[in-house]
This record gives structure tokens, sequence and C-alpha cells, in this order.
């Protein structure tokens, strides 16, 4: 199976940004794994970054799906490129229509006197690895085949749970050919189902709309490490969910926030 880095990889060697596919078993449901084509899509902005510069933000809206196995091209413009920061739009367009946009925010390090200390802490057990849940075609997006998930908050989706929170760690299956970074936070990150899956009596679909992911310093971790996720639904009405996520190194050190507006339909 093609692996995430290899993925990534034809990005990254393409300096045209056209004529990309990936196959079936990146999907969820009929259109691409939200996390690997929001990953492309910082490693396409990211070859247009010359200096120090990292990724602070990123916001990625799905605006339709992303078919397997058909070529798709990728458009990368820079609205702004001040002398510390530099501002992106990258978009993926398939048979003529954007399937998905994201705007990413990359800045230099500057000196200040004004320091704010991190105040969460990560709230999960060591990690389990004995408890990772199993793939299950046909049951399980067939991008979970290349995921690891170890759930230790919440419950399973479709559960009729009463909570609506969701936690536990993750990695990908295969390891990384380089050192984890901000691409692969950002896929594993959308690895996760919705919160509010669980409150689900039974399957039903759900899809991200808008998701927006800060990072809180440059990202460099061990190929092979665990990463923590805790996430909390802040309000759902009329068929809407707003979420927010931490994401943690194994060390417990806090390495970016998360939050997304999700649909749910029952």
């Amino acid at each position: 199976m093609t692996t995430f880095d290899q993925l990534i990889q034809q990005v990254a060697v393409n300096d045209s940004n056209k004529n990309f596919s990936f196959p079936a078993d990146w999907c969820q449901g009929r259109t691409a794994f939200g996390g690997i084509s929001a990953a492309m899509l910082i490693c396409a902005m990211s070859k247009k970054i010359k200096d120090q510069r990292r990724l602070l933000s990123l916001s990625t809206n799905f605006v339709g799906p992303l078919e397997p196995g058909v070529s798709f091209d990728i458009d990368v413009d820079v609205l702004r490129e001040g002398k510390n920061a530099t501002q992106l739009l990258a978009k993926i367009t398939q048979n003529g229509q954007v399937c998905v946009v994201a705007q990413g925010c990359y800045a230099m390090k500057r000196d200040s006197r004004i320091e704010v200390g991190i105040t969460k802490e990560c709230g999960l057990s060591p990690v389990q690895p004995e408890r990772v849940l199993p793939y299950q075609e046909g049951i399980m997006p067939a991008f979970f085949q290349h995921v690891a998930l170890n759930p230790q908050q919440g419950a399973l989706p479709f559960s009729n749970a009463t909570s609506s929170h969701l936690g536990g760690w993750m990695k990908f299956k295969s390891t990384p050919d380089t050192a984890m970074n901000e691409m692969h936070v950002a896929a594993l990150t959308d690895a996760w189902p919705p919160t509010l899956l669980q409150k689900f009596s039974k399957p039903a679909p759900a899809s991200s709309m808008s998701w927006y992911i800060e990072f809180i310093d440059e990202i460099s971790l061990d190929a092979n490490t665990w990463l923590g996720f805790e996430a909390i639904t802040h309000h759902s009405a009329n068929g809407y969910g707003l979420e927010d996520a931490n994401i943690w190194s194994q060390d417990g050190k806090l390495l970016a926030i998360s939050r997304q507006t999700v649909a749910v339909f029952e």
C-alpha cells in the first residue's frame, strides 16, 4: 500500500503541481481522507517558503469530494509576503471543480519580551498498544488501514453515548520516512471521527466543513512516536457541531490546537 510519506513525496518533487492522484485505501467514504488532502496542500505551500518561516496556522475548507484514482491539480498563490510573515492560498482542483481550499500563514520567529506559558495539561493515560482499534473493512473508513488509534476518552461512533468528548493516542501504522512534522500532525489530527458521532444510536454520515489548526512551535518528532488527541464539543444544534482539540507529544508537550465545524446528518 502507498504510505503517507509516499503521497506527500509526490507533491514535494512535482514542480508543476499537476496530475496527482491517490488510491482508494486513502478514502473516507467517496472522498479523500481530509487529513491527506490538507497535508498535500501544506507541502505545496511550503515549497513557496524560502527562509526559516514556519507554519503558524492552516485554515481548510472541504468544498467537494476528491475522488481516488482521478487526476487532480494543486494551485498555490502567495497572497502577501512581508518582512516576517507570508500568507498563502492553495486549492485542489479535480475535473474542473474546486475540492479543497486552504489558507496557510508562515512566519519568522521575532524577539519579544511577552511570554505566556502553556496552562493546559494532557489528561491521557500512557499508550495502550494492545487496545488499538483493529481495522474492519466495510465498517471503518478505508484510510484506517494506515492509522493506529488508541481511544481512551469518550465512546465509539454510533454507540448512543451521553458524552461528547473524545481522546486517545494516534500514529501511522507504517513508520514515516522522516521525522514527524506539521504535515504528519495535521493528517493524524483529522483521523479521529467527529466527537458527535458517538451520540448517534445508528450509523449516519457526518462531514467536516471547515477546519482550523494552529501549531505552537516548529515540529520535529521521532518518526515512530505516538501523538495525543483530546477533543470537546462546544456546541451542536440544527445539524452543525463545533469542536476543539488539543494535540500532544507523547511526553505531554502541547503541539497544536484544532477547531472544526462538522455537519451531521440524521
